[in-house]
């Protein structure tokens, strides 16, 4: 019995041995790793953060008339280009029952007290022509007799803004034509003819007519998340794209940072606004989808790595490369870093443009598996 146990405890020992020399020797057949290296290069760096937003103009004027009516004739359409003055629309007035009632009652007055004042200014100049009451006297009638000649017009212009939207002298205090105020381009006419619109006044809005806008001078505005806010400031540059103009960036300046945070879906965002400078002949539609990369810092021609070749002492966290100095030979070197994008990084200091970078964390070929 001994001598069987003796026996096996030979054989698990041979077999052991065995394996462990087949193991060395598998492992000496490994090819050894080689680590391809990276040289620093001359890179443009720029530290951004994106806004989203549209195109629009700069200031937008609402057409609207200072006369309740109805649109009789429109002149204009979206698209075309105004000059100031221009006629956009034509207005029917059609009066208020009551109102010209009113009127018509203002005139009646206004006429018998006239007649009376006539027949006393006349009776009063036969008097004073004979020397019989004084010059005061007759001052006061002939002032009585034009107040109510003045207070008889007035009421038959009444009459006549309230019958027809207009009267002679008036001008442009209540006018049926409607007439461009900026020259620009018409964006919108919300209106067609036959509609009723109302008024501008104190209490009420009134109906636009039309919208025009100088597209000359457009902006872009947008809106930031609160986390990125505190990073802008006004006069940075902006780069904005506009998803339905290819292969065209515009250059902005940033000039407005609300002040306040609105609430959207839980997140806080400020609105900005940057105006488009040195534009081409490209035609830009109001409304417009667009982004804005906000140009935070920017370097130029600067000696770069990519940030996937740093590493970081473990104890320290100062970064360092390893730089090749022979044959798959490396050595630890700390290095002063600048501006990132997230892809490259400055080299301030540590590194020249000649210098090989050990590329550590290289990826590994995949490999395929028959079935």
């Amino acid at each position: 019995m001994r001598r069987i146990i003796t026996i096996s405890i030979l054989i698990i020992i041979v077999v052991g041995f065995g394996g462990a020399l087949y193991y060395l020797y598998q492992k000496n057949q490994e090819s050894p790793v080689v680590y391809e290296t990276e040289k620093p290069s001359m890179q443009t760096i720029v530290k951004q953060t994106v806004a989203t937003g549209s195109i629009v103009p700069k200031e937008e004027i609402l057409i609207k008339p200072n006369i309740s009516g109805i649109i009789d004739k429109i002149y204009i359409e979206a698209g075309d280009q105004v000059k100031v003055n221009d006629l956009i629309a034509q207005l029917k007035v059609v009066p208020n029952v009551s109102n010209l009632a009113s009127s018509k009652n203002q005139i009646t007055s206004a006429k018998i007290a006239l007649d009376n004042q006539t027949k006393v200014y006349n009776r009063q100049k036969e008097l004073f022509d004979k020397g019989v009451i004084s010059a005061n006297d007759f001052d006061q009638a002939e002032v009585a007799y034009k107040q109510a000649k003045q207070t008889y017009a007035a009421a038959q212009q009444t009459y006549e803004i309230v019958k027809t939207g207009t009267a002679s002298g008036v001008g442009t205090a209540a006018n049926t034509q409607i007439r461009a105020t900026i020259a620009g381009m018409v964006l919108d006419v919300p209106v067609k003819e036959g509609n009723q619109v109302i008024e501008s006044n104190n209490f009420n809005e009134g109906t636009t007519i039309a919208t025009l806008a100088n597209t000359d001078k457009m902006i872009f505005e947008g809106k930031v998340d609160e986390s990125e806010v505190g990073k802008i400031k006004e006069d940075l540059p902006l780069e904005i794209t506009i998803g339905a103009i290819e292969d065209k960036k515009f250059d902005a300046v940033l000039d407005y940072i609300a002040p306040k945070g609105l609430d959207e879906n839980g997140a806080i965002q400020f609105e900005i606004e940057g105006t488009l400078k040195n534009r081409d002949s490209t035609f830009i539609r109001s409304g417009l989808s667009a982004n804005a990369s906000i140009i935070l810092d920017k370097v130029e021609d600067v000696l770069a790595i990519k940030e996937s070749l740093l590493q970081f002492d473990p104890k320290t966290q100062e970064p360092f490369v390893e730089v090749k100095t022979g044959d798959q030979k490396f050595e630890k070197r700390e290095v002063s870093l600048g501006l990132s994008d997230g892809i490259y990084v400055e080299i301030k200091d540590g590194l020249s443009k000649d210098d090989e970078i050990k590329v550590w964390n290289q990826v590994k070929p995949s490999q395929n598996f028959g079935r």
